[in-house]
């Protein structure tokens, strides 16, 4: 018998042959454990106060939020804000009635932004702040603003544009 085969019951199998299997036992319990359940209303990092209502319906099973919206008014707090990451959105509330949409990630090196506090919106991974009113830069190290993103309000609702 070669280095290649192993004996693995009552014929032979080569080595490679054995490990590729195995593999791909692996690879298929990696894929099934990496799924997820997407059933809740998506990450969403801390806020700046407010209620933090998830973003797909409410506990009474109704769609609380419309098929295209992101939140209500009442889920963003005046002067503060909520980051939607899997939304791909940060909407803010710099004065009541008012309200600003910008891109979540950090034009530092890209890390998502991670809450907005304070009358910002912050990436803890460099501590960038960035303005609720206008995405501008209020501390480094980044240089560039946030991207800002169209929102559109209706009655109650909050959507992109």
């Amino acid at each position: 018998m070669s280095d290649d085969q192993v004996l693995t019951g009552p014929g032979t199998q080569t080595r490679r042959a054995l490990l590729a299997g195995a593999g791909a036992v692996g690879a298929s319990v990696l894929l099934t454990a990496c799924g997820g359940d997407d059933s809740g209303g998506g990450a969403t990092a801390p806020t700046s106060g407010g209620p933090s209502g998830a973003t797909a319906g409410d506990a009474g099973g109704g769609d609380r939020h419309g098929a295209s919206s992101l939140a209500t008014t009442s889920d963003i707090p005046v002067g503060g804000g909520r980051v939607l990451a899997a939304e791909g959105v940060v909407i803010t509330q710099p004065e009541a009635g008012q309200f600003k949409g910008f891109d979540p990630i950090c034009t530092h090196q890209g890390c998502p932004v991670s809450n907005v506090d304070g009358g910002t919106i912050n990436c803890t991974c460099h501590n960038s702040r960035f303005s609720i009113t206008d995405g501008s830069v209020k501390q480094g190290p980044a240089t560039r603003p946030l991207a800002p993103k169209q929102l559109k309000v209706q009655g109650d609702q909050i959507s992109l544009a």
